[in-house]
C-alpha cells in the first residue's frame, strides 16, 4: 500500500505532511537518494498539510516522553483525528509514515489510521527531517536549533532525575573510593613509618596507630626540637586522637595514658639511636606525613558520606549489614535495583564466584559465603554456625534490598531491622 502522508515529530511541534511520488522517493537507486539531499527535487515530493507547535517548553517535554515510550499523546492524536480520520476511505486507503514501530501501533490502535513504519517511511521521514527547517515555513531554521538545544537539556535532566531517590551510583563510587584510600593510606603510612624510622626508630613502638604518628611527625619535624615546652603540645595531640578514636568506636592502641606517653616519647627522643637529617631531609618528610594526615582526614569524611548515602537510599539493608558490607552487595550487583532482583541463593554467594566455579568445575564443595563474610553476624558465629547465619542473612538481605529499591518508606522497617539484628542467633535459626 503506498503512503500517502508522513509524520514528523520535531522539538517545536507535530507537522504532517502529504507525499506524493512515492516511487521516487522510496527507490534505492543513487539518483533517487541524491533527490532527497535535494531540496528542489524533494520539495515537490512532500507537501506540509499541518502543524501544531507545541503550547509551552514542558508541554514538549511531556510529548516527548511519550513519544520516547511510543505513547500517543492526546496533542498528537488531535491532529491526526482532526485532518486524516475524515479523509479515510476504502477508494482513497490513507497510510501514514511513522518513524518508530511501537508508535506506529499505538497510532493504529488510538485513530484507526493505517502506519507504516517500515524503510521506505524511515527514507521518506529522513528527508523531511533534513530540509525541516525549510519545509515548515512558519519556522526559522535558529527557532528549531533552539528548540531542539532546550528540549535536549529537558529530556536529559528529566532523565537524570527519574531516580532521583535511588543514588546508589554514589554509593558505588564512595566505597570503590574508600576501599583505594585504605590502600593508599596503608601504603603511605608504612612508607613514612620507615623513611622518619632512620630519624627517630624508637617512635615506631611507643605509637602504633599510623595517622597519631604522622601527626607527631608534623608536630614533632625533628627530633632534637623536642623539650619539655613542647610535652603539653605532645599530650594534647594525643588526647585528640584518643577522642577521635572514640567517636569513631574505634580504640587506639598502645596508648593508655597520653601524659605516659608523651614522657616516653620525650626520653626516647633524648636517648634515641637514630641518624641526623638534613633539612631538605626533614621537609621531604614533614611533607609526606602531612600528606598521609590529609588523606586519613579525607576517608573519615568520605565514611561519614558513605554511612549518610546509606541510610538514605537503603536503610535496611544498612540496619542489617552495615554500611560498608551492604554499599559492597550493591556495588558487586551494579545498583540497588539489580541487588533485589538477585534470590537470596546469589545473594549469599555475592562475591565468591570464584570459588563457585572452581567448585563446580572439580565437583567439590561450593563456598557458603562471599561478601557477607565481613558481616558481624558471620563473624561472631562459631565455624559450625556459618552455613546457616549465612543462608539465614542472605534471606533478610534480599528481603531488605527489595523493601529499600520498591517502597515508598523505607524508613518504617529500619527499626524491626534492628531488632532482627540483637536477637540473631544459631538458635533462632531452623
Amino acid at each position: 500500500m503506498p503512503i500517502t502522508h508522513a509524520l514528523l515529530e520535531s522539538s517545536s511541534g507535530y507537522a504532517l505532511f502529504d507525499v506524493k511520488l512515492t516511487e521516487d522517493i522510496v527507490s534505492h537507486s543513487q539518483a533517487a537518494q541524491e533527490s532527497i539531499k535535494d531540496l528542489g527535487k524533494f520539495g515537490k515530493m512532500v507537501e506540509l498539510r499541518s502543524f501544531v507547535p507545541f503550547k509551552s517548553a514542558a508541554h514538549a517535554l511531556e510529548n516527548i516522553n511519550d513519544i520516547s515510550e511510543g505513547l500517543v499523546h492526546e496533542h498528537l492524536k488531535s491532529l491526526i483525528e482532526l485532518n486524516l480520520s475524515k479523509s479515510s476511505s476504502k477508494k482513497s486507503p490513507i497510510t501514514l509514515a511513522v518513524s518508530e514501530s511501537t508508535l506506529a501501533g499505538n497510532i493504529r490502535e488510538a485513530t484507526g489510521v493505517q502506519c507504516d513504519a517500515s524503510e521506505k517511511a524511515q527514507d521518506i521521514i529522513r528527508g523531511i527531517r533534513l530540509h525541516a527547517p525549510k519545509l515548515l515555513s512558519s519556522l526559522g531554521e535558529d527557532d528549531l536549533t533552539k528548540a531542539q538545544l532546550g528540549l535536549g537539556h529537558s529530556y536529559s535532566r528529566s532523565k537524570l532525575k527519574f531516580n532521583v531517590n535511588r543514588m546508589d551510583n554514589m554509593i558505588i563510587q564512595a566505597i570503590a573510593l574508600l576501599d583505594q584510600l585504605d590502600k593508599d593510606v596503608n601504603l603511605f603510612s608504612m612508607r613514612v613509618r620507615e623513611w622518619y624510622g632512620y630519624h627517630f626508630p624508637e617512635l615506631v613502638k611507643l605509637v602504633p596507630d599510623n595517622y597519631t604518628y604522622a601527626r607527631i611527625i608534623v608536630f614533632l619535624g625533628d627530633k632534637d626540637t623536642l623539650t619539655e615546652n613542647k610535652l603539653s603540645g605532645l599530650e594534647e595531640l594525643l588526647e585528640e586522637a584518643q577522642s577521635d578514636a572514640k567517636s569513631t568506636g574505634e580504640t587506639l592502641s598502645g596508648i593508655e595514658s597520653t601524659s605516659t606517653t608523651a614522657a616516653n616519647i620525650l626520653s626516647a627522643a633524648r636517648n634515641s639511636m637514630g641518624s641526623s637529617l638534613s633539612p631538605v631531609d626533614m621537609l621531604n618528610i614533614s611533607a609526606f606525613a602531612q600528606r598521609v594526615v590529609s588523606l586519613s582526614q579525607y576517608r573519615k569524611s568520605l565514611v561519614a558520606y558513605l554511612a549518610t548515602k546509606m541510610n538514605d537510599v537503603a536503610p535496611s539493608l544498612t540496619a542489617l549489614l552495615g554500611e560498608r558490607v551492604g554499599a559492597r552487595l550493591i556495588s558487586h550487583a551494579g545498583s540497588l535495583t539489580n541487588l533485589s532482583k538477585y534470590p537470596a541463593s546469589t545473594v549469599q554467594i555475592l562475591g565468591a564466584e570464584k570459588a563457585l566455579f572452581r567448585a563446580l568445575k572439580t565437583k567439590g564443595n561450593t563456598p557458603k559465603y562471599g561478601l557477607l563474610y565481613h558481616s558481624t553476624f558471620i563473624g561472631r558465629a562459631q565455624p559450625k554456625h556459618k552455613g546457616r547465619i549465612s543462608r539465614f542473612l542472605a534471606n533478610k538481605c534480599s528481603i531488605a534490598s527489595r523493601i529499600d529499591c520498591y517502597s515508598g518508606e523505607r524508613q518504617l522497617y529500619v527499626l524491626q531491622w534492628e531488632s532482627l539484628v540483637t536477637i540473631v542467633t544459631p538458635s533462632t535459626i531452623r
